[in-house]
């Protein structure tokens, strides 16, 4: 019989942001533009000059980031919520480039190989199992396929004067995660980068972001400036991080599966094939578990049946 502990340990707490208005009151009120301006720059840096075929946006939201991805052929925008996909369906569109889906990043709808690429960004410092997320994203990428990762630097210049200051008790220099509040944590480097190692991923590039998210210098200096003077400390990345936010690119490793030509979805139950016939807003395993597929999002959080 599974203990209670064994259950939280197979399904992990999911931050859900069904509902919520936080594109509007976090990102459209102007207070997080170098926020958003040096994320852009970070990215324009480590995604490929060609594209690709197959992008997988994992924890998208209302699509901020999306347009960003514009040389890609088709995006799978993939966020929890639905909510979250609807305000991202407003902004991009109706389109074949777009395929909107709610899902568990750990428990993920895709069959094994089936992505060239990959992007996580403000998105793991949600997750209380982060090395049980990555694992379930490399297990849907093809072998050489790209992942930007981008994570809450619990090694950061603030937590370090705070550490040595006695004002808070977690030592930033240790390398398990940090819960600062309720599904909130931060990570160190080296266990990042460990984990990345352990479940098949080369690491090829780390970059420092927001050095300056302080909000006395956001309020005396123009945005601006900020971005192009992080896009400058962005590179010492290799010598020393002690940035909040750190963007690494990454590519996956050994011979791992190729997902079969035309098959797309999956059934985390049984791991066959889900056809994607969308019948009556419907799809259905052979397993019997049935799906919503309603107003263009694919809804797995839940089975219908």
């Amino acid at each position: 019989m599974t203990n209670k502990n064994e259950q939280a340990k197979e399904q992990p707490p999911v931050c859900d942001y069904e509902g919520s208005d936080y594109q509007s009151s976090f990102w459209d009120t102007g207070t997080r533009d170098y926020e958003d301006g040096v994320e852009a720059v970070a990215l324009k840096r480590m995604l490929p000059d060609s594209g690709g075929e197959l992008l997988l946006e994992v924890g998208a939201g209302a699509g901020r980031n999306t347009p960003r991805y514009e040389d890609f052929k088709r995006i799978v925008v993939m966020d929890y919520s639905v909510t979250q996909l609807e305000q991202a369906q407003e902004r991009l569109g109706a389109s074949d480039k777009y395929i909107y889906v709610a899902a568990d990043v750990y428990r993920l709808h895709f069959v094994s190989g089936l992505f060239d690429s990959a992007t996580m960004i403000r998105v793991l410092h949600h997750m209380s199992d982060a090395p049980a997320s990555l694992k379930e994203i490399r297990r849907t990428q093809m072998p050489g396929a790209l992942f930007i990762l981008e994570y809450a630097n619990k090694r950061n210049l603030k937590a370090i004067f705070r550490y040595l200051l006695k004002k808070q008790d977690w030592s930033p220099y240790t390398t398990e995660p940090i819960e600062f509040v309720d599904l909130n944590f931060n990570f160190h480097p080296k266990m990042i980068q460990n984990t990345l190692a352990d479940i098949g991923y080369k690491l090829r590039k780390s970059l420092t972001v927001s050095h300056f998210r302080i909000g006395f210098l956001k309020r005396i200096f123009p945005t601006r400036f900020l971005v192009w003077l992080d896009s400058i400390f962005q590179f010492t990345a290799p010598i020393i991080k002690i940035s909040p936010s750190i963007f690494t690119l990454s590519y996956a490793d050994g011979d791992t599966p190729v997902a079969a030509k035309g098959s797309f979805f999956i059934c985390p139950e049984c791991k066959e094939d889900i056809e994607d016939t969308k019948e009556n807003g419907v799809l259905t395993c052979s397993c019997g578990k049935k799906w919503e597929y309603k107003n263009g999002i694919f809804n797995f959080k839940q089975p219908i049946s």
